[in-house]
């Protein structure tokens, strides 16, 4: 499949989300402005933060001092599993954007399943939708079940779920099923904090496509037409990472990256949540 830096695909209420976009987990402070300023410069216009990361304001002002058009940038955010029930979630969302300052908030999802609190948060992320201050609401490392329950309790389909995925962890079934009931999946920790760089079939594969094993694993997201959005505050990876539309995997090697999966993850298991 051809994709570019700025290509979108539409969520299932019909706005159009960038496939690619730029992670902000644990960069804060001058080197997230800085690296927001950076990644804008290098062509990203979709930013994915949240409220625990503790780096709303900065982004906004990078946008905001970037000049380009409010339109042009997607910006999602997260409530905090603190922060959720019907209530609070109000709260947090008024609060997140205000810290981004930047007039609306594209994609609000909720961080985490939390236990007695979900489907309370869920319905209040449903009337902020209906606001027009959020263009569209989803969920994050919600399980085939989280998402059932959900289901069952609203008339509001998420419009996506962000979960850890790559092909370490290559949630196929989680896949099939969010695409079977028109929820977008995105893949967080995309490059798996680097942990596996240097396995062989990475290295391998970096040899044939004369790419990263970073610019391997970022492609194998985006030919699963996964919304993804790898993170870095050093100019050149982050430039590196962009760098990523001029080849394509082919079918058979996709399968060897698919044949990876063991589970491994670098971030909490949902599955454990009740």
């Amino acid at each position: 499949m051809q994709f570019t830096i700025s290509g979108k695909t539409k969520l299932n209420n019909g706005i159009e989300i960038p496939y690619f976009g730029f992670g902000t987990y644990q960069i804060r402070g001058t080197a997230v402005y800085e690296a927001v300023s950076e990644a804008l410069r290098t062509g990203y216009r979709h930013f994915d933060t949240a409220a625990i990361y503790g780096n709303e304001s900065e982004i906004g002002r990078a946008i905001k001092d970037s000049n380009i058009a409010r339109e042009e940038i997607f910006v999602t955010t997260k409530l905090w599993n603190e922060d959720q029930g019907y209530r609070s979630a109000f709260a947090a969302f008024q609060n997140s954007l205000d810290r981004l300052g930047t007039g609306y908030i594209d994609l609000y999802l909720m961080h985490w399943p939390v236990s007695g609190r979900r489907l309370d948060s869920w319905r209040a992320m449903e009337e902020i939708a209906e606001t027009g201050k959020c263009r569209a609401a989803g969920v994050s490392n919600f399980t085939i079940a989280h998402l059932e329950e959900l289901l069952e309790n609203s008339s509001l389909v998420p419009a996506l779920n962000q979960v850890e995925f790559n092909p370490f962890i290559y949630q196929k079934d989680l896949l099939d099923y969010c695409r079977l009931k028109r929820i977008q999946v995105g893949a967080y920790a995309p490059l798996l904090r680097g942990r596996k760089f240097d396995h062989p079939v990475l290295r391998d594969l970096s040899g044939t496509y004369h790419k990263t094993s970073a610019q391997i694993l970022i492609r194998w997201a985006l030919e699963h037409e996964l919304i993804v959005t790898p993170r870095s505050s050093n100019k050149k990876r982050i430039e590196e990472n962009a760098n990523i539309f001029d080849f394509s995997i082919s079918p058979a090697d996709m399968k060897k990256l698919d044949a990876l999966d063991e589970g491994y993850r670098v971030a909490w298991d949902p599955s454990t949540i009740p």
